[in-house]
């Protein structure tokens, strides 16, 4: 997941993997916590600095690699907010494809677009122009796939495809307010596993909002299971 949603920059924290873009996305602007510092409490003060001197607070993702294995509660006495509970899900293509209905053309590119990127900033984007020329960084700094559908003359959802090995991870999917609740979604996911499939893509993962009961009903309808939990730590403000 790391390869597929690339940060500006990371910096080994005593093992901890700590990614700085500029605040945009939790995901590229928190710390990765894979091996144990020799000294938890100096690992931290670290890593507070580190965050503070880009003018952000220190966030940990934690999930099942995290270490040491009590990190989530050393965070929390240290005042650490809890936040974002996400599930991690997976599936095999060939599944996916199976249970998905074919038929709408889906528009699949290797970069995205000016229509793509309107659509998901105006969906999902926070921040300002310099915050969305830090996504599309992001989004562009490692191989993926970008998928188009197009109603009535316009876009009306986008999805991006990291791929990273065999396998694809999907991100970024965003369906125009008023082409919602038709499938489309279903639809744009179907048409990039389609095409990565025949670049030798055979497994899939996603990461949803665990409250996110809609989105996730779907998933399983496209045959995605769970295969993890992570949830995030916030510094609380000075």
């Amino acid at each position: 997941m790391r390869r597929g949603w690339p940060a500006l920059s990371e910096v080994d924290v005593s093992g901890w993997v700590a990614r700085i873009s500029g605040g945009v996305t939790q995901r590229a602007n928190s710390v990765a916590p894979l091996a144990a510092p020799p000294d938890v409490g100096t690992a931290l003060s670290r890593v507070e600095r580190l965050y503070g001197s880009h003018g952000l607070p220190a966030v940990f993702q934690l999930g099942p690699s995290v270490h040491p294995a009590d990190l989530d509660s050393v965070l929390a006495a240290r005042g650490y907010r809890y936040g974002s509970p996400t599930t991690v899900e997976v599936a095999s293509v060939a599944q996916v494809l199976d249970l998905l209905p074919d038929g709408v053309p889906v528009a699949v590119a290797a970069e995205p677009d000016e229509e793509w990127m309107d659509l998901w900033w105006a969906v999902d984007g926070r921040g300002d122009d310099a915050a969305r020329d830090v996504a599309r960084w992001i989004l562009t700094a490692g191989p993926a796939l970008y998928g188009t559908v197009r109603s009535e003359g316009t876009v009306a959802a986008v999805a991006r495809l990291a791929t990273v090995d065999d396998w694809g991870g999907l991100y970024c999917m965003a369906v125009r307010p008023g082409a919602r609740r038709r499938g489309l979604g279903s639809v744009v996911l179907r048409g990039l596993l389609a095409h990565a499939a025949t670049e030798g893509v055979r497994h899939c993962w996603l990461q949803v909002r665990a409250e996110s009961s809609g989105a996730r009903a779907l998933y399983a309808r496209a045959g995605f299971a769970e295969a993890a939990r992570y949830h995030y730590r916030t510094q609380p403000t000075p």
